[in-house]
């Protein structure tokens, strides 16, 4: 099949919707985030939108909704191939038809079973034109989280890490607060407002009884969900994140062993508690992630100490690493921000590229992806 050929407006118009897609990050799961927008034969957007906190209403009927009668004739620009399956709403691709849409210009196809392909097909079927694949690099990294769920049946994961240039995380008595200056601080918790879940560790909560929400204004009701992962329960019921679950969500990963009596231990709590496999004394971290893919959560940040850092990364599921990089040493008897590899082989180093750099204040912040999938 001959590639599309796409004109400059059609260019212009999907960077406008890949625009909108990405302000449903971290709100809209387990749903992709995607971005919409309508234009008529003369050239002028007559509806725009993006996909709404708690997945619906979607992009397309967003837009449809504001473009009203002027949706007759004009060319949709989707950021993701628009749904062919009844849900808790009708397909997005019937509305498409339905309101007269003469063309659709698509991003990228949905690996979701349900759709794949169907919504395209449909689209044909009633005579409209599609064309397929602009931008479609620039779609997969904002809807990477959807598709990890769906195609690698876990989430994105992310590690965020902060440490001196010397890659210390704090002084030998502990103290970490604050390595980074306020600029690279806003920007963590930016972070957190963009993905579905935080991730920590037992020991983490225990040591620093953190919030673990997002204190940016105006996004303070985008705090994403808190993980702990505690095999044994450890964690305290006093505990900020226990006592605070009821205004923002918060889960508690233990063993299957100890499902049943931690079930008791916070039941009087808001705190949701799931079961995960373990082995030799450690969850099985691969399992971990295939429940939290199970429950809907397509984006997870780590802010763990440098034990579940070194755990995630052995197994090799680090999609993406966020380094805060401070101006300061602390030297050799500060703690590590990565815990033991047990590298032994240089070849056996998990490696990453580095996409971008950027000032933060006095810090600067590096991002790596894995690029071993």
């Amino acid at each position: 099949m001959t590639a599309p050929a796409f004109t400059e407006d059609d260019r212009h118009f999907m960077r406008v919707a890949l625009s909108l897609s990405k302000r449903g990050l971290g709100n809209v799961w387990p749903n992709p985030s995607v971005g919409c927008v309508l234009v008529s034969p003369e050239g002028m957007i007559v509806g725009r939108g993006h996909t709404q906190p708690g997945g619906r209403p979607h992009a397309e009927r967003v837009a449809l909704d504001v473009a009203g009668h002027h949706a007759k004739g004009a060319t949709a620009y989707v950021t993701l191939e628009p749904c062919s399956h009844f849900g808790k709403s009708p397909p997005c691709a019937t509305g498409l038809i339905e309101a007269g849409v003469a063309r659709v210009v698509c991003a990228l196809e949905d690996p979701d079973g349900r759709v794949s392909g169907r919504g395209h097909q449909m689209l044909r079927d009633a005579g409209i034109r599609v064309d397929i694949g602009l931008f479609a690099d620039e779609a997969r990294r904002v809807n990477e989280g959807f598709l990890s769920r769906i195609e690698r049946d876990r989430p994105f994961v992310t590690l965020k890490l902060a440490s001196t240039l010397d890659a210390r995380s704090a002084t030998h008595s502990g103290e970490s607060q604050w390595i980074t200056g306020s600029a690279a601080r806003e920007q963590g918790h930016l972070l957190r407002a963009n993905h579905d879940a935080i991730l920590v560790g037992a020991n983490t909560v225990i040591a620093d009884d953190p919030t673990l929400t997002c204190r940016i204004a105006g996004r303070e009701d985008q705090s994403p969900v808190r993980v702990i992962l505690d095999r044994k329960g450890d964690v305290p019921v006093s505990a900020k994140l226990i006592e605070t679950a009821e205004v923002v969500p918060t889960w508690l990963v233990v063993s299957d062993t100890h499902f049943s009596e931690l079930s008791e231990k916070f039941e009087k709590t808001s705190v949701k508690v799931v079961s995960a496999g373990c082995a030799d004394g450690h969850f099985d971290l691969h399992e971990v992630l295939r429940t939290l893919a199970g429950l809907g959560l397509t984006r997870v940040l780590v802010e763990s100490g440098g034990s579940l850092a070194a755990a995630l990364l052995k197994v090799g599921v680090v999609d993406r690493v966020v380094h805060f990089v401070a101006p300061s040493m602390i030297g050799d008897d500060g703690k590590a921000m990565i815990a033991q590899l047990g590298v032994t082989q240089l070849s056996d180093m998990p490696r990453f590229e580095r996409v971008s750099v950027r000032e933060m204040g006095e810090d600067i912040v590096v991002t790596y992806d894995n690029k071993t999938d």
